[in-house]
């Protein structure tokens, strides 16, 4: 499918099928098992991994054998134009933290035989530093990076003999922006996407989540091939970005 790419049409410069820049920084976090600081853009976000021994209370109830991957997600106070207060401080989690939580947890859950790593919990954290576009499909690419990191650390202490990863995961965000399909929004695209959608998928280019909304709007058939084009294409650079991060370690 032949996508039209006029750099100047976007507030960035880019192509249509371009993602923004994107860099991991690995380690940022030193206590944790695992950790990198994804920059995607204008959007950071820290994924941290560190690794309970122990497993949930229903694991134990229902004798469901291996172990379990858990999430968490938040936006710091500052990551926005106008301050974002804490969770905590409104005494619950919005809609928006959990349901975002929820989809990392699937999404990274995805990505490893549960089994393999034992009676253990990972715990995934992801916290947004900057937000310009794009932070859950952040918040998963990055967590998977970190994934990685803490299972490397798992094998090299001999808790684990072999890796339990099954496939590499990313996603990644498409939209159609005045009637052109777009890959990877920013902000000010996102708000102004008649149609929104994120893609998660793994390295066997199969679906694990597709949450896609027409804002006051609707989409045809290829309109959505199109977007599901872009955003493979989107996910196969990322896919190689994670392994070439994970490689260095």
């Amino acid at each position: 499918m032949t996508v039209m790419s006029d750099p100047t049409s976007r507030a960035d410069g880019r192509a249509a099928n371009q993602l923004r820049p994107l860099r991991f920084q690995n380690h940022i976090a030193p206590h944790a098992a695992g950790s990198t600081l994804i920059e995607w853009g204008n959007t950071r976000v820290i994924c941290g991994v560190t690794i309970e021994e122990t497993v949930p209370r229903w694991m134990k109830e229902q004798k469901v054998e291996g172990g379990w991957i858990t999430a968490e997600y938040s936006m710091l106070p500052y990551s926005t134009l106008t301050r974002k207060p804490r969770d905590i401080s409104k005494g619950r989690l919005d809609g928006r933290s959990s349901e975002i939580q929820r989809l990392i947890g699937r999404s990274i859950r995805a990505a490893i035989d549960l089994e393999q790593i034992g009676a253990r919990t990972i715990c995934v954290d992801c916290d947004v530093l900057q937000a310009d576009g794009g932070t859950r499909t952040a918040a998963i690419t990055g967590a998977f990076v970190a994934l990685s990191l803490a299972v490397k650390k798992l094998i090299a202490e001999k808790k684990i003999s072999a890796s339990p990863i099954l496939s590499g995961v990313a996603a990644v965000s498409v939209g159609l922006v005045n009637g052109r399909a777009l890959l990877d929004l920013c902000y000010t695209e996102d708000v102004g996407a008649a149609v929104d959608m994120n893609l998660v998928m793994n390295a066997a280019g199969e679906f694990i989540e597709l949450q896609g909304t027409g804002e006051e709007a609707t989409f045809s058939d290829t309109q959505l091939a199109e977007l599901l084009a872009l955003g493979k294409a989107g996910i196969r650079e990322l896919l190689a970005a994670q392994q070439t991060a994970i490689a260095q370690g």
